[in-house]
């Protein structure tokens, strides 16, 4: 029962351009997909979606955040939604096209806000031989079933999953924080990206977290063809709170205005809305 009432509710929500006459509606969204790579090691990319896909829902928008982070997904934490079982989830999608996307994607405690993710029971070698076009048809799903689809994607080149979310997202952000080696590991990934075929045109955008205010050089970002999009400090609660099983920008009583200022101006670059400071 528990189960049958958990798909009614995911159906209900599902597929919201059925509806007619919701304000929501009134202006389709350009970016659909939208793909958050790691620039470097230990920028936290599940801190920033899991706050970005609440305050995205919170716009009534069906937000669906995927984590492809096959070999050590957590984003499930970060959501506060228990983990799919062994061998459910993403990889029953991939195994099986006839798979019903509703009964694997998993609703949040947050209205308009689901998530898909790996089973963290799942075996490495289980994701090792699956194809571009298995990854592409589900990533083609989901954007025809949401409006809006967010992708953590793992900083792995060679990995299809890290390749297919670039290909085939409609923007993709690089998130950066203040090492040295930062703006080389970008122009690397690029690089092996174009040489395969994979537009980056759409990959020049970057979001600074956990930034500290050190004598940063930022400038070398823009003499590459990178545009920084938003800086967001770096906030010792935002990274408690998904411990408590808590967003930062819902949960937390008092929020660093910078914090919630560039956070937002992600929100208005992705929803067209102009939201002030």
């Amino acid at each position: 029962m528990d189960r049958e009432r958990r798909l009614d509710r995911i159906i209900s929500k599902i597929s919201p351009r059925d509806v007619n006459g919701s304000e929501i509606y009134k202006s389709e969204l350009i970016y659909n997909v939208i793909s958050f790579i790691p620039a470097c090691d230990f920028v936290d990319n599940s801190i920033l979606i899991s706050n970005l896909g609440y305050l995205l829902s919170q716009q009534r928008l069906n937000t669906c955040i995927v984590d492809f982070k096959v070999f050590y997904p957590n984003l499930y934490q970060y959501l506060n939604v228990k983990p799919n079982k062994k061998s459910k989830g993403l990889i029953m999608l991939l195994k099986n096209d006839k798979t019903d996307f509703r009964e694997e994607i998993l609703p949040t405690k947050y209205e308009h806000l689901y998530l898909l993710s790996p089973s963290p029971q799942d075996l490495i070698e289980e994701y090792f031989d699956f194809s571009l076009e298995q990854i592409d048809r589900i990533i083609d799903n989901l954007k025809h079933m949401f409006d809006i689809v967010l992708i953590d994607v793992p900083n792995n080149p060679p990995l299809e999953f890290c390749l297919s979310a670039l290909k085939c997202c409609h923007l993709g952000f690089f998130n950066a924080s203040e090492k040295v080696d930062t703006v080389s590991n970008v122009m690397k990934l690029l690089s092996f990206a174009a040489s395969i075929g994979i537009s980056t045109a759409k990959l020049t955008n970057i979001v600074f977290t956990e930034t500290l205010g050190i004598n940063y050089d930022y400038k070398v970002f823009k003499e590459n063809g990178f545009k920084i999009v938003a800086a967001l400090p770096f906030v010792k609660a935002a990274h408690t709170n998904p411990l408590e099983g808590k967003l930062y920008v819902k949960d937390n009583p008092v929020m660093d205005k910078h914090y919630i200022k560039n956070i937002n101006i992600l929100v208005s670059l992705l929803t067209g809305k102009n939201k002030g400071d």
